[in-house]
């Protein structure tokens, strides 16, 4: 009876090691890709398209505010909003435009991004 209580203590041991083993190098859950070196909950600007290939943003922006928040004034911005359920308005020369949740939006020439504002709207 002895010998059999040994064999079901060794098996659980061993179970609870290659348990343990498994699940060390098992990938962590929810974690959100990083886009062209943006990573959620981010919304990144770039200067141009050889900016976003080698994920190099100019600006990145993260905190939901009531008013804008301040960009370099310029044209020819590439904004790419990362995060799932928010929105970014975009104060331009054009007026204000809207980046909705995991878009990327790229300006026309001569429109030009001064100010941004995070929203927690889902749409815009």
């Amino acid at each position: 009876m002895n010998s059999i209580i040994r064999k079901a203590a060794n098996l659980a041991v061993v179970a609870g090691a290659v348990a343990a083993a498994s699940m060390a190098g098992a990938p962590a859950a929810n974690a959100e890709p990083v886009q062209h070196g943006c990573v959620y909950p981010y919304v990144c600007f770039y200067v141009n398209r050889a900016a976003v290939t080698a994920g190099h943003p100019a600006a990145k922006f993260q905190v939901v505010t009531s008013g804008f928040q301040d960009v370099t004034s310029r044209d020819a911005y590439i904004v790419l909003n990362t995060r799932n359920d928010d929105v970014a308005y975009l104060r331009s020369n054009a007026g204000t435009l809207c980046v909705g949740p995991n878009t990327t939006t790229v300006m026309s020439p001569g429109i030009v991004i001064d100010g941004v504002r995070i929203s927690s709207s889902a749409t815009c």
